[in-house]
């Protein structure tokens, strides 16, 4: 099972949560109903580890994919499972999943309050790192400045200090990469409530810290990168950004990507140039393809 899991979680971080969602989730049902048939003392604590391996992805490929209810159950199951292996770090790093969501669909009072439940069981290096730098986001959603550049400031120190050793794959894909990810939209956040701040700064560093085979993330901050110079008043530069942008996302099967996508149409709203006019009329075909209301 783990073996299946980890082909799964590389193709939803390639291509999308589109494309294996159906196998991603019967393979669940699957080990669900073997768990209730009951499980040998002996490997217990290795198939639930396994299953909340599952469910974590499960729920991300069901919010990637606009089924948001239905990735909060996964995600609540696999809680569960990481609590039967004897993981609470795993579970913490779940409930990041249902905070991002939080943040995603507008509620960030909600994704602050689950970090709160979440972060006093992070005992991992990793997991501490990626609770303080999601609190970070999560303040900068709120507007709270002083909050946000702390918990970031924190993240920061934990991810130059690295993961220790013997880091869990679960947790792996966050790196510094991602934490300047965090930083970017947060950046972002602010400066759309009158703080301004270099968001295309961060999105640079992201982008040149990735890593191979994270394709759906590596567009999701090129098309932030494209939208940031709207914000910091280069729209000649965000236009050109714009279709290199564009052209990586026309190949992701992603909410989450067109998502981003109408941040960046947010961005242009205001320039009415020529080169602006065609970048909006492309962003408005890709979202005749795959159309959402969320802007993130």
């Amino acid at each position: 099972m783990e073996e299946v899991t980890a082909f799964f979680t590389k193709a939803d971080a390639s291509k999308g949560g589109g494309l294996y969602r159906s196998a991603i989730v019967a393979q669940l049902a699957e080990v669900a109903r073997r768990i209730q048939d009951g499980v040998p003392a002996s490997l217990k604590a290795r198939v639930f580890a396994a299953t909340a391996d599952l469910a974590a992805l499960a729920g991300w490929v069901s919010h990637d994919c606009g089924r948001y209810v239905t990735a909060q159950w996964y995600w609540a199951y696999g809680i569960y499972a990481a609590s039967e292996a004897g993981q609470p770090d795993r579970g913490v790093e779940i409930v990041t999943r249902m905070s991002h969501q939080m943040i995603y669909l507008g509620h960030p009072e909600d994704a602050l309050g689950l970090l709160e439940v979440a972060a006093p069981k992070a005992t991992l290096p990793a997991t501490r790192a990626l609770i303080a730098s999601q609190n970070g986001r999560v303040h900068a959603a709120l507007g709270n400045e002083r909050d946000a550049e702390q918990h970031l400031g924190a993240a920061d120190e934990l991810v130059a200090d690295g993961p220790g050793n013997d880091v869990p794959e679960w947790v792996a894909y966050f790196d510094a990469a991602e934490h300047a990810g965090d930083h970017a939209v947060s950046a972002r956040d602010l400066t759309g409530i009158g703080r301004p701040r270099r968001a295309s700064d961060h999105f640079t560093d992201a982008l040149a810290l990735r890593r191979p085979g994270f394709d759906r993330v590596k567009v999701m901050d090129r098309v932030g990168l494209a939208a940031a110079p709207f914000t910091e008043n280069e729209p000649e530069q965000g236009a050109v950004a714009a279709h290199q942008a564009l052209d990586e996302a026309a190949h992701i099967d992603s909410t989450l990507v067109a998502s981003r996508r109408n941040t960046l149409l947010n961005a242009a709203r205001p320039y009415r140039t020529a080169a602006v006019g065609e970048v909006r009329t492309r962003a408005a075909d890709l979202a005749a393809a795959r159309p959402t209301t969320v802007a993130a």
